[in-house]
């Protein structure tokens, strides 16, 4: 008898509802790495796994939209704790699905720890950018704060495995929304370890869904859902974005429009504020 033994070949799962389901069509298809060799089977999600993550984001909303932002922030600092101690790992699949170098690698790995940081510093000041005490010529008082959109289905990057799928996807939850993201088609393996460290984090089930498989599959099932609130097409190419922004106006959905995006350039503050909306009180003075 042989003594030689088999490795134990990890299964790339969907992550919903923080569980790892196999898709329900009981479909995969084959990641290789820019060099060309196989790295793995990834779950070849269906339109009905994208209305599932949906159903799993819109339950864990109430809950995370109603968590403090000094919680919010202190959970997404802890995914970031965890995501800097699977360091190693994660450079590895950066460095199979970009074609980086191993410096390289590690480096996006390191800004991806340091963006999530950096989100979490936002929770509990943005509502201090974007709300207002707004001066009204009558005896009231007038004030404007910012509330979550709700459901938010980001396209993550097909090039930035790793930095762009945490840019698209940490404003969206920071700021109390809940997510459902396709991950990169071509490098889809850093977004399911993401998905198990937020399953070991502090992360509520549900509040973030991470999806893989064929984007032109998935997206127009999310971008025509009357449940999804906003609509982030940073991975989109030309012709489905165009489609897609079609497809989510039947409920007037927030849309994020692609562009020409530097991922390792400073964020800025357009996608946190884009998936608020602003709410303003009247009241009487002296009442």
């Amino acid at each position: 008898m042989s003594t030689e033994r088999l490795a134990v070949r990890k299964t790339y799962k969907l992550y919903v509802g923080g569980g790892f389901p196999r898709s329900e069509s009981g479909r995969s298809y084959p990641v290789t790495a820019v060099s060309g060799g196989f790295l793995a089977n990834a779950a070849r999600a269906s339109r009905k796994d994208a209305r599932d993550a949906v159903v799993a984001a819109r339950k864990a909303f109430p809950g995370w939209s109603g968590a403090t932002a000094y919680n919010r922030g202190q959970v997404l600092y802890r995914v970031a704790e965890l995501l800097e101690g699977r360091r190693a790992q994660f450079a590895d699949e950066v460095r199979a699905a970009e074609g980086l170098t191993r410096k390289d690698a590690a480096a996006v790995v390191d800004a991806a720890v340091d963006r999530l940081v950096w989100y979490a510093g936002w929770a509990d000041k943005i509502t201090q950018i974007t709300g207002a005490a707004n001066p009204v010529a009558g005896p009231y008082f007038n004030l404007s704060t910012s509330e979550p959109t709700g459901v938010v289905c980001a396209l993550a990057p097909r090039e930035s495995s790793l930095l762009g799928l945490i840019s698209v996807v940490a404003p969206v939850v920071i700021t109390g929304n809940t997510a459902v993201v396709a991950a990169s088609e071509t490098g889809p393996l850093p977004a399911v370890s993401l998905g198990e460290v937020l399953a070991t984090s502090d992360v509520p089930g549900g509040v973030v869904n991470v999806l893989t498989g064929r984007t032109a599959e998935i997206a127009p099932a999310l971008a025509a859902h009357m449940d999804v609130n906003g609509l982030d097409l940073a991975g989109a190419p030309g012709d489905l974005a165009r489609e897609l922004e079609t497809a989510a106006t039947h409920n007037l959905k927030r849309v994020l429009r692609p562009c020409a995006e530097d991922w390792a350039a400073e964020p800025g503050l357009t996608r946190l504020t884009h998936w608020l909306e602003t709410k303003t009180v009247w009241h009487p003075v002296g009442t």
